[in-house]
């Protein structure tokens, strides 16, 4: 996938689980993982299943309210989980140091991320969620160095 991406056409909910396996095996590689798509997608729901993929046993939920979960998991020791969506500017994340954990080489998995383009770093993967139906996704995955792609 380095380099490229990959492209899962028709995911249940069933399916995710397999999804979440294929991100956590790049998490070495990348820590950083920006999720794209509109409320309902299923980003939240995807990164529960990434988050089970990297061992973590804790109750999972959207930070939509505190910005950022910290989750403990077995092999990586921590994950970050960051929902921007309620944030009104990007210094708010900044405010709350997310670029400290962005470059502390842990998983970090973050919904709306188009809210903190600013804070973004250069090499990130990129899952865009599309919605196929009440009960598919597609899944798009890239993983890019974001100066190659001209500040994309």
């Amino acid at each position: 996938m380095t380099g490229g991406g990959k492209v899962y056409r028709q995911v249940d909910r069933e399916a995710l689980k397999d999804v979440g396996a294929e991100i956590a095996r790049h998490m070495e590689q990348v820590p950083v993982w920006l999720f794209y798509g509109e409320m309902g997608a299923g980003k939240t729901t995807l990164i529960k299943e990434v988050c089970r993929a990297l061992g973590v046993a804790d109750a999972m939920s959207s930070p939509s309210f505190s910005i950022v979960n910290e989750y403990a998991a077995v092999g990586v020791e921590k994950v970050f989980h960051f929902d921007f969506y309620r944030i009104r500017s990007e210094a708010e994340a900044f405010d709350i140091g997310a670029e400290e954990y962005f470059y502390s080489g842990y998983p970090c998995l973050v919904e709306w991320p188009e809210k903190i383009p600013g804070l973004i770093p250069v090499k990130v993967a990129s899952v865009t969620l599309s919605i196929d139906n009440e009960t598919q996704r597609t899944i798009a995955i890239s993983i890019h160095d974001r100066e190659e792609k001209n500040g994309l």
